[in-house]
């Protein structure tokens, strides 16, 4: 087997990329690019097999410098996903761990050999096709419009299950997800929230969703936690830091005044091996403590639907953790326009013991989405 490795590929990311033989079978080995950014942790990589005669050996995938990648601690609680040419993204054995003589630390694992090649990434991606393909799936329920472009030029979707009227007293939901590029399992929790709004017709709340809100990080393979010139979840003060985020935050004010806003939530993904669960980042409660009040309502309802299978416990958090810009977020502004906003953190891999698939990604959203609508009408 003669075996190159593509990062050209959609949403690729590795570098530092070396192929080697050892006893006959072939180790690739390569890290997470930061592109840019203090924090690493998304890979995507094509491996290529040139020979005409497939070979049957495994290759030994080698993630290097485990320590500069966030929360990428226990290689156990790692599974990457593979796609075979033609086939389906499926998960990976778990990871394992080896330690360097001289301390360094990285993860292994064995792979089919690619016939002729095989896809390799951290977690599912989610681009521009699968949001086609959502909305191909939901018949039309979903209107997507460009609301404005990113700072690359590209143009930012916006999902909306209808117009609203000025001054409606109509519940209504805006959601995100990627600011952080490289969180997919939060696009995929998000795909089954608006799969699940869909199937409620015209039940449902105002619903306005950008669900690409980094798309030239997600195209460019971007990991996109604090990377410069401005991490886009730390970019919603006055003036806003990112033109992303002035797109949005124009966009929100056209949606309050279309309905009566119940809450902002926005789809990340934690580090790397966490794996108790979803939970939910709540605002302060010393800077905001009325929306905290309803936030944990709202939260504690979601916690009880997501319950025995994908919630985390304790589910609803306050962030502690020191950031490197002490600036607005998506969360805070919501606040600060008089109605909750909250993150929800789905992990990478598991559960708990359970190996989270898309289907279940799209299961939690769908638990997700109805709690939300209910909680919505109810008006807590």
């Amino acid at each position: 087997m003669t075996l190159e490795v593509d990062t050209g590929i959609p949403y690729a990311n590795a570098c530092d990329v070396t192929t080697t033989q050892q006893d006959g079978s072939w180790v690739v080995s390569f890290a997470a690019d930061p592109h840019g950014g203090p924090e690493s942790l998304w890979f995507c990589l094509r491996l290529i097999n040139r020979s005409p005669v497939p070979d049957a050996s495994n290759v030994k995938l080698v993630l290097k410098n485990l320590r500069n990648m966030l929360g990428a601690g226990d290689p156990s609680k790692i599974l990457p996903v593979a796609r075979q040419e033609g086939g389906e993204w499926r998960r990976m054995e778990r990871g394992q761990l080896e330690e360097l003589l001289d301390g360094r630390r990285q993860a292994t694992w064995l792979l089919a050999p690619p016939n002729p090649t095989t896809d390799v990434a951290v977690c599912y991606p989610y681009g521009r096709p699968d949001l086609d393909r959502l909305l191909d799936d939901t018949g039309g329920y979903w209107k997507a419009d460009v609301i404005g472009v990113s700072q690359g030029g590209r143009p930012m979707l916006r999902l909306s299950n209808g117009c609203g009227e000025k001054g409606s007293q109509r519940p209504g939901l805006y959601l995100l997800a990627r600011q952080h590029s490289g969180e997919t399992p939060g696009s995929w929790v998000l795909d089954g929230v608006l799969r699940c709004i869909a199937s409620m017709g015209d039940r449902a709340p105002l619903v306005w969703a950008v669900p690409l809100a980094n798309p030239d990080g997600v195209e460019g393979g971007d990991y996109g936690k604090d990377n410069f010139p401005y991490d886009l979840n730390r970019a919603w003060g006055d003036p806003p830091m990112r033109h992303e985020v002035l797109v949005m935050r124009r966009d929100m004010a056209a949606w309050r005044e279309r309905c009566r806003p119940f809450a902002g939530v926005d789809y990340h993904a934690p580090g790397l091996s966490e794996s108790l669960g979803i939970y939910a980042f709540l605002p302060n409660p010393d800077q905001f403590k009325q929306e905290h009040e309803r936030a944990t309502r709202l939260a504690d309802s979601i916690a009880k639907a997501l319950t025995p299978r994908y919630a985390a416990d304790p589910f609803g958090k306050v962030p502690t953790y020191h950031s490197r810009w002490e600036t607005p977020s998506f969360l805070s502004y919501c606040c600060s326009q008089g109605f909750p906003g909250f993150c929800l953190e789905t992990p990478y891999s598991l559960a708990g013991d359970l190996v989270l698939t898309c289907d279940q990604y799209r299961e939690a959203g769908s638990l997700i989405g109805r709690c939300l609508a209910e909680e919505a009408f109810s008006g807590s």
